[in-house]
């Protein structure tokens, strides 16, 4: 297991303190995938309502609030398949 996948799961428990009732998946190209649900953040790859890929140079800079996860979409350098209105949830929580 990548340690940059496990250091992407702690940045990432440590965004969701207010908990995330719904699940998502960061795909990290090349590396593997997190999924977020109501029960935290995992290395794995199960199914979720809606997939994130991004390089992860680009999730880090999710990550660290230096790109807009918005911003990061309509340059084509984030894609999302499954439900946008989770996405948009996941986006004001990597925003705060």
């Amino acid at each position: 297991m990548s340690d940059i996948l496990e250091q992407a799961a702690t940045a990432l428990s440590e965004k969701l303190t207010d908990g995330f009732d719904a699940s998502a998946k960061f795909v990290l190209t090349g590396l593997g995938a997190l999924v977020l649900n109501s029960e935290g953040v995992s290395v794995c790859d199960d199914e979720a309502e809606v997939t994130l890929t991004a390089d992860p140079e680009v999730f880090q800079e999710l990550l660290a609030g230096e790109l807009n996860p918005t911003s990061a979409f309509m340059s084509g350098k984030l894609s999302i398949d499954g439900d946008m209105g989770i996405a948009m949830k996941l986006a004001s929580f990597l925003a705060s």
